[in-house]
């Protein structure tokens, strides 16, 4: 991703340093230094848990349904496969 005009003015070189500062074990310490790491905690709803569980059903089934196709292939063989040249024609241009 590309932001453009978002740079300071030519000729200037712009520099932000900042330094925070924890209190740890009544001791003052910068971020640079040994600071115990802080730990973040993350919980997902009961309808975020449930959307996961789906997408985990749905990631399992298969991309090709092998019974339709089968009976696809079947219908084509004893030639009583029908089809609407018209339906297929429209199809074709409403997706133009």
């Amino acid at each position: 991703m590309n932001i453009h005009g978002n740079k300071p003015p030519d000729g200037q070189d712009v520099r932000l340093e900042t330094s925070k500062v924890e209190k740890s074990r009544g001791k003052d310490r910068t971020a640079g230094s040994r600071a115990t790491p802080s730990t973040d905690k993350v919980s997902i709803s009961g309808q975020g848990k449930k959307i996961a569980e789906l997408m985990s059903i749905i990631e399992q089934l298969p991309e090709v349904r092998m019974d339709k196709v089968n009976e696809a292939k079947q219908a084509i063989l004893s030639g009583t496969y029908d089809t609407d040249a018209q339906k297929i024609a429209q199809k074709l241009l409403d997706e133009l």
